[in-house]
């Protein structure tokens, strides 16, 4: 049936499947909460999705570069539970979506994933270039995941794996759009082992949880319908990255899902991870 715009749009509490209880047209909080607070210098609100593990990524690599101001306390926020409505992460990011960081040695707060990975990149100077062609390349592949990324989840994603029904025009739609995001990657990674050259930058921790993901058949079962395995320089590129130990353990932090050994719902100190590995 062919659905007619009503003249004014009207907010349906009910609608929007499985997210319904989350999803609203307004923004502020819902009620009163304060955030929890850590000792080291950055502090985390955060879950395990693919935009916050491009940030707990991030926080690892520089730790294992030697950076000890890059501790931090990574605090589970429930978003299915609405946990990101509460007042003091309203206060944190009015926008009211993970992943947020406050920074107690600045006083700053910085929202949104990308933000945050250059707001660390230009806080340590690493993982960024200082030469202002490779930083300028850098820059035009994160701020690309930025913009792509939202028709990957929001739109793809939410068609094929979350809508409570399944419309052939969106999925077609999206479908499209995915596949030709996949070859704009697949394509600039047929002469460079990483998203801006050679260097593995924070180009490539924004977009590995998202594309590389899905080129692994780790996100929304999706493999097979999107035939990824044509992607050979994607895979070939998300598979370097999924191995570097950083990566593993930033994939890890604040994920609530999949095997126990493989998710840590707060990281807190280094020896949490050894910790999760003992039980």
């Amino acid at each position: 049936m062919t659905y007619s715009p009503p003249k004014v749009w009207t907010w349906d509490t009910e609608n929007g499947g499985q997210f319904s209880s989350i999803n609203r047209p307004i923004s502020g909080a819902t009620h009163e909460k304060e955030l929890p607070i850590g000792k080291h210098p950055l502090q985390l609100y955060s879950k395990g999705t693919p935009n916050g593990v491009k940030v707990t990524v991030m926080l690892e690599e520089l730790l294992a570069k030697g950076e000890p101001g890059a501790e931090y306390d990574a605090w589970l926020i429930e978003i299915g539970d609405g946990t990101q409505f509460g007042s003091g992460f309203v206060g944190l990011n009015p926008n009211s979506k993970i992943p947020a960081l406050m920074d107690k040695s600045t006083g700053l707060r910085v929202f949104e994933s990308g933000a945050i990975l250059l707001y660390l990149a230009e806080k340590f100077n690493l993982f960024l270039s200082k030469d202002i062609s490779e930083r300028t390349e850098t820059l035009n592949w994160l701020f690309w995941l930025q913009g792509s990324a939202p028709y990957l989840g929001g739109g793809f994603g939410h068609f094929y794996a979350y809508a409570p029904e399944k419309f052939e025009y969106p999925i077609n739609r999206f479908t499209m759009e995915v596949k030709r995001q996949l070859d704009v990657l697949d394509k600039n990674l047929e002469d460079r082992r990483f998203l801006a050259g050679n260097h593995y930058s924070i180009a490539d921790m924004a977009t590995a949880p998202w594309y590389g993901a899905l080129v692994k058949g780790l996100q929304y079962n999706a493999g097979e319908f999107l035939d990824v395995e044509v992607y050979k320089n994607i895979k070939r590129w998300a598979d370097e990255i999924y191995e570097r130990p950083a990566y593993k353990r930033g994939q890890m932090v604040n994920r609530t899902k999949g095997p126990p050994l493989e998710r840590l719902s707060e990281r807190h100190n280094a020896q949490d991870f050894d910790f999760n590995s003992k039980n």
